[in-house]
């Protein structure tokens, strides 16, 4: 690679780590306003851990685990509704415990299922007053679930689906992890409430090309963004990989979650009755994904994904980032240094070290693109 980057005018305004939704969007949005901007992505691919594939047996498959895309954002929908279509979607789960599925996140169905007989909103509201846990601060995951539903849904629904996915007690977990997932007294099963769900029309992939398609905007894929800084000149660093691997571990790696995924291609059109079943009791996988239900092909196949959460280690990919005090804590250190740093940006989940959905990272971005152009018009 060396000698073609001596060959080129590697001249841009801004330099680019990262082409998932954070990189993809600032790139567009600067280069949209005549900026010339160079995209470096380490993966052979666009779109991050967004980017969505074709599998053998032509299953459009999201390569790195479901990622549902939902936002109340009038403004998001906006912006993204130039480069997609858009495939609407009810995002339904069920859970696996006890030898049957159950209708997940908890609602009036899965009350009616737990006490075998019809019920209502009212009945429900009263039984759980009955076995929640008087808890009047949660101050951390299991403590926020025992203070809404009580021992026995905790224990049947959370408590060893979070101890596979992050290796770590409820109880040594912040609130957030648990209090994320919604309960309902009445029949609503859907997972998200947003006001918007839905999932690209052709693909996650074919969003990113469209987004990045612009003359202005250069990729360079499979490249270690460190390796060009000698060829490159450049007025303003985007910054969207790990904030602990920008400063090499000074203080220290940062603790992450990563995934390993097992793919199964089945002759029948559908293998499970939802595109999601959580697995919270039995086996090492925490959940097995169908996304052929979400995305709406025709195929007399499907393909299915076992998703077993794995250490993180060199080598392998960072998915979440662990959210405990000690953590928190560790990354205050380099968001310090970040903060000192001139004409440099640091965007998306691992950059900020934060459990960030799609559209969140959509809204930041094109916002930190308007203080980018701000500031260069002054």
């Amino acid at each position: 690679m060396e000698p073609t980057l001596r060959r080129m005018p590697w001249q841009f305004d801004f330099l680019i780590v990262g082409a998932g939704f954070a990189g993809s969007v600032l790139a567009e949005r600067l280069a949209a306003a005549g900026k010339r901007c160079l995209v470096v992505e380490r993966r052979r691919h666009i779109g991050g851990n967004s980017h969505d594939h074709f599998d053998n047996a032509g299953v459009l498959i999201h390569s790195y685990g479901p990622h549902y895309f939902r936002t109340n954002s009038d403004e998001v929908i906006q912006y993204l509704s130039q480069f997609t279509e858009w495939h609407p979607v009810d995002y339904k789960i069920l859970s696996w415990s006890d030898g049957r599925h159950w209708q997940f996140p908890i609602n009036l169905n899965t009350f009616e299922q737990l006490i075998g007989r019809p019920s209502t909103s009212e009945e429900m509201e009263d039984t759980l007053a009955k076995w929640r846990v008087p808890i009047d601060h949660p101050a951390n995951s299991e403590e926020i679930i025992l203070a809404q539903v009580g021992s026995q849904l905790y224990e049947k629904f959370f408590k060893n689906y979070t101890r596979k996915q992050w290796k770590r007690d409820p109880k040594d977990l912040d609130a957030s992890v648990c209090g994320r997932i919604p309960l309902r007294t009445n029949r609503d099963d859907r997972y998200l409430t947003d006001k918007f769900q839905a999932l690209p029309k052709h693909g996650y992939t074919k969003l990113f090309e469209r987004m990045l398609n612009h003359p202005n905007i250069k990729i360079l894929l499979q490249t270690d963004y460190r390796e060009i800084l000698p060829y490159v000149q450049f007025k303003h660093l985007i910054y969207t990989g790990p904030i602990d691997e920008f400063y090499d571990n000074c203080f220290g790696a940062l603790p992450y979650r990563s995934l390993r995924f097992e793919e199964e291609t089945l002759p029948m059109e559908f293998y499970q009755p939802a595109m999601q079943v959580n697995y919270p009791n039995d086996f090492d996988f925490t959940r097995i994904v169908e996304i052929k239900h979400a995305t709406g092909q025709k195929l007399p196949v499907t393909t299915i994904v076992r998703e077993y959460p794995e250490d993180y280690s060199p080598g392998k990919e960072p998915y979440y980032p662990v959210p405990a005090k000690e953590s928190h804590e560790l990354y205050q250190r380099y968001a310090a240094l970040a903060s000192r740093e001139k004409n440099t940006s640091f965007l998306g989940r691992l950059a900020t070290y934060q459990y960030l959905n799609m559209d969140q990272v959509v809204k930041l971005a094109i916002v930190e693109a308007g203080r980018l152009l701000e500031k260069e018009s002054i």
